[in-house]
């Protein structure tokens, strides 16, 4: 692994101080022999496993957080070992197709055997796209002849229909997901028994995560001489409908939730980065002059110096304090704080679209390389990382906080120190 050197330098580069934060997020915890079959994918008895502690001071190993931060934490820092590990030890906890949304909090979880929990929509179509980032990284073949067949069993969940409304719709091939007072998308607040975001139906980051899954699966069944039909099809699906379902024209930018609560044709429009994420993962699936104008507008309705709104401020429901009682606090969680973590879904999607496009066109038309594209992507990069040289020493002293308030100062909030805040930022350091 990477290790960077220790000391109190004010010139010490932020990815030096972020390889160090990174650290505290990996912990080992003794895995106990799995009592839930994995087609070909098991757990040994003391098995010493990786884990990643979501954020200090009160959450334990999540694992949409852990999919997420799994290529910042392990990837770019060298542990290729704990990532395979991580990678391993969540697809011996699947159920029906799905890894665990979280592990009891605890000392629950170092009993013989406890109940993981299992409400995510996203935490396993995030381990496809951390697989594939891990194999990329390693070209470590032999995990993914390993694995296979849990993916593949994986897919055949969804597709059939899984745990809480999870599954795909055979009009259109989108993945819908949901049912009354469960919260299964990364926007997860619920106060009592009111969940704040519930976001049921087909979500714009779940089917685009849904169709970047289909295209790997397409990939590695060729690479493993197996059948990639199934796959071709559903992605062919997906790829007909996405754009026609999801674009919101009289907005220019991408529909946040459609049919939804089931209800077909009904619309959530709120100005959301989920879309972001969307541009990132699955590219491909919106033309880039509609990718240029959703990336224009974000940057001017959600982007922050450390992160990006969860709801822009131009809508009613914005909230751009988050404090007070915790109903208040969830109330405003998703409803216009900000969230360091997406800022490395933004990045990839502006070197997509505005970036590595941008440098591909000069060439072709004779522009020297130099004077746009990648050399103009790395100085947008290192503006972008450039606020957090000062929070990085203000908050979680050498870590990055949860969140922030939406509204300015920004304000540092929630968890002083979380995983995917420092894993995002480290991704988008590496190439800056």
């Amino acid at each position: 692994m990477l290790r960077p050197p220790v000391g109190d330098d004010p010139n010490q580069s932020l990815t030096q101080r972020l390889i160090l934060a990174a650290d505290q997020f990996l912990v080992a915890r003794t895995q106990p022999p799995s009592t839930l079959p994995c087609a070909g994918v098991g757990a040994d008895a003391d098995f010493p496993g990786e884990t990643v502690i979501a954020g200090y001071p009160w959450f334990t190993d999540w694992g949409r957080d852990t999919m997420i931060a799994l290529p910042g934490l392990t990837l770019a820092t060298g542990r290729h070992a704990e990532a395979r590990d991580l990678l391993r030890g969540f697809l011996a906890e699947m159920k029906q197709g799905l890894i665990p949304n979280r592990f009891p909090d605890g000392p629950a979880r170092a009993a013989p055997k406890s109940n993981p929990e299992y409400n995510t929509a996203d935490a396993t179509l995030w381990l496809f796209h951390a697989l594939d980032a891990y194999l990329t990284a390693t070209g470590d073949w032999s995990l993914l002849s390993e694995v296979f067949d849990a993916l593949a069993d994986s897919v055949a969940w969804h597709e059939r229909g899984t745990l809480y409304g999870i599954g795909v719709d055979p009009t259109d091939g989108l993945l819908r997901a949901g049912e009354p007072g469960v919260q299964l998308t990364w926007m997860d607040a619920k106060a009592g028994d009111w969940v704040v975001t519930p976001r049921n139906g087909k979500t714009i980051e779940i089917n685009a995560l849904w169709s970047r899954a289909l295209t790997l699966m397409s990939e590695w069944a060729r690479r493993l001489a197996r059948d990639p039909t199934r796959y071709d099809a559903l992605r062919t699906q997906v790829e007909a409908n996405f754009l026609r379902r999801f674009w919101y024209a009289a907005g220019g930018y991408l529909y946040d939730v459609v049919d939804v609560d089931g209800v077909p044709g009904k619309v959530d429009w709120s100005l959301r980065p989920n879309q972001v994420i969307a541009l990132a993962v699955a590219p491909t699936l919106i033309p880039r002059d509609r990718a240029r104008s959703v990336l224009t507008l974000v940057a001017r309705e959600l982007v922050t110096p450390l992160g990006l709104r969860t709801l822009a401020p131009s809508d009613p429901r914005f909230i751009g304090v988050y404090g007070g009682d915790q109903r208040a606090r969830d109330a405003a969680y998703h409803q216009g704080t900000v969230w360091p973590w997406l800022l490395g879904h933004y990045a990839d999607a502006h070197a997509i679209f505005f970036g590595e496009a941008t440098l591909a066109e000069a060439i072709a038309q004779g522009v020297a390389a130099d004077d746009i594209g990648e050399q103009a992507e790395r100085a947008w990069r290192a503006a972008l990382l450039a606020p957090f040289r000062t929070s990085i020493r203000e908050g979680g002293i050498g870590s990055v906080s949860e969140i922030t308030e939406g509204a300015a100062p920004f304000a540092l909030r929630g968890c002083p120190a979380q995983a995917w805040s420092v894993a995002e930022l480290l991704r988008i350091a590496r190439r800056a």
